[in-house]
């Protein structure tokens, strides 16, 4: 639906610019007075309600083809008025709003004028150079119409790119909580229950268990501070902690000092790892042990990471027949879909001997 739209400062002159062409024109002419104004005020009218309104393709070349009529008008029969400047407007007017082929088509019938003047009124070189002048001004501006569409594209396409690079961060930064939280939680539940059952029988023991899992609780509490503050851009994404599969060893150790019973298998240089994939393989560990404690019912798990024959085979399994998750839920859809950004896949499920999660990561 038409109605008025904000313009730009090119377009708010124009009609002004327009009006002054074609009484400068007429002026030039053996035009009345009376018929000049009426001609200015005319192309400003014209030219002024197409400049205000939105700019579909029907409105706009009624309008511009009343403008044009006026300044021939005034200006008819003579190549050296100034007024006939009015008409490279006009041609250019189109060829900035309009497509090509109607910009092109434009451009002939403001050419046509020249040209019917050519024929019949004069062969003065003028008109040969009014008509250059309309195919320069045309050409112009359907090339400025491509290059201001195409840097707007440009222009979407970074903020798309930037807006997905921000979810992409935040994902990923929400990924690392839900690694990082669960552990720390399941850590600190396993140690609350210790003290629960030391309570009547060794003091000792409680306290200690206890305060293992306070200090799981606050390391929690700053892993999730770090994802906050990053979440606000108060840090740099490089400030996450990243731990590596190197670091195995002490993620089953915390678990067993809670009285997990876990069996670690690694062989392979763990260490040759890039940072992606080692990153990668201890998450996976980590989140599988998480679940696997969690569902467990104080069950052994056995755990296997090697690296062999240029790839890195994770193995996490415990006794348990229950399936410890009803649903695949966020934990295992990450582990996934850390597995197929490196090129590797992830299975998840109930196996012969229990709960199995194995994974396959190229190293």
């Amino acid at each position: 639906m038409n109605g008025p739209r904000p313009i730009s400062h090119a377009r708010s002159i124009a009609p002004a610019v327009l009006a002054v062409l074609t009484a400068i024109g007429a002026s030039r002419t053996e035009t009345p007075p009376g018929v000049t104004v009426w001609l200015a005020v005319i192309v400003l009218g014209a030219s002024g309600v197409t400049a205000w309104r939105v700019a579909a393709a029907g409105p706009t070349i009624i309008g511009l083809t009343v403008v044009a009529a006026g300044v021939t008008v005034a200006c008819y029969g003579d190549p050296r008025n100034l007024g006939w400047f009015g008409l490279c407007v006009v041609a250019g007017w189109v060829a900035l709003e309009m497509p090509r082929p109607i910009a092109v088509l434009a451009g002939m019938g403001v050419a046509a004028v020249f040209v019917v003047q050519l024929v019949t009124v004069s062969a003065e070189p003028g008109w040969v150079t009014w008509i250059a002048g309309i195919a320069f001004t045309t050409g112009a501006c359907i090339f400025a119409r491509r290059q201001r569409i195409l840097v707007e594209r440009l222009h979407r396409a970074q903020a798309e790119l930037t807006q997905r690079a921000r979810d992409d961060e935040r994902h990923r930064i929400a990924r690392e909580m839900h690694d990082l939280v669960g552990h720390r939680l399941t850590v600190a539940v396993l140690h609350v229950g210790s003290a629960r059952l030391a309570l009547d029988d060794d003091l000792g023991s409680a306290r200690s268990s206890l305060a293992a899992a306070e200090q799981a609780a606050r390391d929690g509490l700053d892993d999730v501070r770090a994802a906050l503050g990053l979440l606000r851009g108060a840090g740099s994404p490089t400030g996450f902690p990243a731990p590596a599969s190197a670091d195995v060893g002490d993620l089953v150790e915390s678990y067993r000092n809670a009285g997990a019973r876990i069996e670690l298998d690694q062989r392979g240089d763990l260490d040759a790892l890039s940072p992606n994939r080692s990153l990668a393989a201890f998450r996976i560990v980590q989140e599988s042990l998480t679940n696997a404690v969690r569902h467990g019912d104080g069950r052994p798990i056995e755990v296997r990471i090697h690296v062999v024959a240029g790839r890195v085979r994770i193995v996490v399994r415990n006794t348990t027949r229950a399936r410890p998750t009803r649903r695949s839920g966020t934990g295992i859809v990450a582990m996934g879909e850390r597995a197929g950004a490196l090129g590797g896949h992830l299975a998840a499920g109930p196996g012969p001997d229990g709960w199995l999660v194995e994974a396959v990561i190229p190293a």
